[in-house]
């Protein structure tokens, strides 16, 4: 009987266990969902200010339209239904690299560039991608926790039962992992003071600065030192070398 009971009580922990495991695994996997569809609200919110800014910028420069149609294909591709993360990400990359393409374009327009329709939807899509930053890290720490799960024991026989699968992540691709590098052909060259600069003379009253030692001018070498002669010890009571009392003070 006692050694019924043991059986009985340790199958029950065992089986507790593989539940807690097992809703562990499944709330992970519940909050990368979740994640992924709050990444997918903010990506639509981007494709509508992508569209809306070029019929803005058509309005100013159809005649752009190379760039146009590149800008309205890679939204079409980004917005295609049923997308894997990785896939989703390279779609945004190649959305991102045309809409680059296209803002460079509206830089030759002031007429476009002061439009208050096109600045606001300028700074919506910069709120926009902002908000799809901060979604992004957080799906994506969402599938590091999943995945180490799935990956380590004694979690991945529990998601190998139950057919639970890592997830992946959604990062950027290509030029967006570079960041921009700024250099106008002038990092190796000598650049002179301006031309108006003097360099001015000390003053009397300000001391010198430091100055660094090729600019200090070398000390004159000393002169021989004189040979000293052998004279006879004064004697103090000489009244030629008497030194004169101080005077009395005064009453």
């Amino acid at each position: 009987m006692i050694t019924a009971i043991i059986i009985i009580v340790v199958v029950l922990l065992l089986v507790g266990v593989v539940v807690g495991m097992y809703n562990g695994l499944i709330k992970l996997r519940n909050l990368v969902q979740e994640a992924w569809r709050q990444i997918d609200v903010e990506l639509t919110r981007r494709h509508d200010l992508i569209g809306n800014l070029v019929e803005t910028v058509k309005g100013y420069a159809a005649h752009e339209r190379g760039t146009l149609e590149d800008v309205i294909k890679a939204r079409s591709a980004a917005m295609a239904p049923n997308q894997s993360p990785g896939q989703q990400a390279e779609s945004e990359n190649m959305l991102s690299q045309a809409l680059g393409r296209l803002l460079a374009i509206a830089e030759a327009y002031p007429d476009l560039k002061a439009n208050q329709n096109f600045m606001a939807l300028q700074q919506e899509l910069t709120s926009t991608e902002d908000r799809i930053a901060s979604s992004r890290r957080y799906y994506n720490a969402t599938v590091r926790d999943l995945n180490t799960k799935v990956e380590t024991v004694p979690t991945n026989f529990i998601a190998g039962m139950f057919g639970i699968k890592t997830a992946e992540y959604f990062e950027a691709v290509g030029e967006q992992r570079e960041a921009p590098k700024v250099d106008f052909g002038q990092r190796d060259a000598t650049i002179p003071p301006p031309s108006g600069y003097a360099p001015s003379a000390p003053s009397a009253s300000t001391p010198p600065g430091p100055q660094s030692p090729a600019d200090t001018p070398a000390a004159p070498a000393a002169p021989p030192a004189p040979p000293v002669e052998q004279t006879q010890p004064i004697d103090p009571t000489t009244p030629g070398d008497t030194p004169p009392a101080p005077p009395a003070p005064r009453v």
